[in-house]
């Protein structure tokens, strides 16, 4: 396994071990920028948005919809690439500082 991806997957993060990570990036007095998606066929419009997205704060926390809320909200056939994929695409994003998968319906839950 190449650097690279290794980088990346230690980037996609179970939603506890990341409150650990985010909570102590706050108290050094970072500011933690979050956004969500689907993001199931990545484009230059989500690559721009996402980068824009970090400019605003010091990381970028990403919450991913799993397979099975990214079905709910656009219909049968999707996802068509599948969660992890699609994690692993975006934490190769220098921008996307950390990326956790959610199956509720929406990211109301993970940043509450």
């Amino acid at each position: 396994m190449s650097k690279l991806l290794q980088n990346a997957r230690q980037k996609i993060m179970q939603r506890d071990e990341l409150a650990t990570y985010v909570h102590r990036r706050q108290a050094a007095g970072e500011r933690a920028i979050f956004t969500n998606g689907c993001f199931d066929l990545l484009h230059l419009g989500h690559v721009r948005y996402l980068e824009d997205a970090r400019s605003l704060g010091d990381f970028l926390i990403l919450g991913l919809n799993s397979d099975e809320s990214t079905c709910k909200l656009k219909g049968v056939g999707r996802p068509i690439t599948p969660q992890m994929e699609r994690a692993e695409i975006l934490a190769a994003l220098t921008c996307v500082d950390y990326v956790t998968i959610f199956s509720e319906a929406t990211a109301g839950p993970l940043v509450g």
